[in-house]
């Protein structure tokens, strides 16, 4: 069987049979693939415990029929053991594993930029660089906005008039951003300044802003909708967290 190297983080496993699991993950230069690890369920297994959720290898494949087979795996970075030890970091990485798997719908398709915006989530929640739950809202944001998916968040989108914050505003899902009160739409919701300011910060990766105060209730189920509406399915892990 023709074989391929790559490095990849596991976005998920399923188990297979009764030692062997379906390991699904998102690589650098192969986009997502989905691929058998034989025995790895095994005590002596050779893999160890490199194949989990949240770690970064580097495998050697098989291509196969209908799944591929791995080869050989070599960990890259632990991420799994900082994040899994902290509640609030295991639940965010589930969020950013869970939205990538969902959003990278194809397999063997190079998307890179994607590749290392959860690289760079994941390293940050296994640093604890910032608050587990901006980490993970920021990441959902950022990952449908390079997917084509970016709100307007800083004009109106009927008008055009820029958001001050002497004005009030609203916010459409279904129109991708905030509308003045003289050119909203009836589905549209008053979006409070702060929260606008934090959607804001969310899609920039502005940590200064958001690093001065926790994500309000608001906020949080804004990314959530915003998520649901545009990957067309819910984010159940965001669910979890509320």
């Amino acid at each position: 069987m023709p074989l391929y190297q790559d490095e990849g983080v596991v976005l998920r496993t399923a188990k297979l049979g009764e030692a062997d699991r379906i390991i699904t993950l998102l690589t650098r230069d192969h986009g997502k693939i989905r691929a058998v690890a034989k025995g790895v369920r095994r005590t002596k297994s050779r893999f160890g415990g490199r194949l989990e959720p949240f770690m970064r290898v580097d495998v050697l494949v098989a291509e196969g029929r209908s799944l591929d087979v791995i080869s050989q795996a070599e960990s890259i970075s632990a991420y799994a053991g900082p994040i899994c030890a902290d509640y609030g970091a295991y639940a965010a990485a589930n969020v950013i594993a869970e939205t990538a798997d969902k959003l990278v719908a194809g397999e063997h398709e190079r998307m890179t930029m994607q590749y290392r915006l959860v690289l760079g989530a994941l390293n940050a929640l296994a640093k604890h660089a910032h608050d587990s739950n901006a980490i993970g809202d920021s990441y959902v944001m950022r990952a449908l906005a390079l997917a084509g998916w970016t709100p307007r968040l800083r004009a109106c989108v009927v008008c055009g008039d820029p958001i001050d914050a002497g004005r009030t505003w609203y916010f459409s899902i279904p129109a991708g951003g905030v509308m003045c009160s003289a050119d909203h739409t009836p589905e549209s919701t008053l979006i409070p300044w702060n929260t606008l300011c934090q959607m804001q910060a969310l899609v920039d990766g502005d940590w200064g802003e958001l690093d001065t105060a926790p994500l309000t209730a608001e906020t949080r189920q804004l990314v959530e909708k915003w998520g649901e509406y545009y990957l067309e399915r819910p984010i159940r892990s965001l669910r979890l967290l509320d």
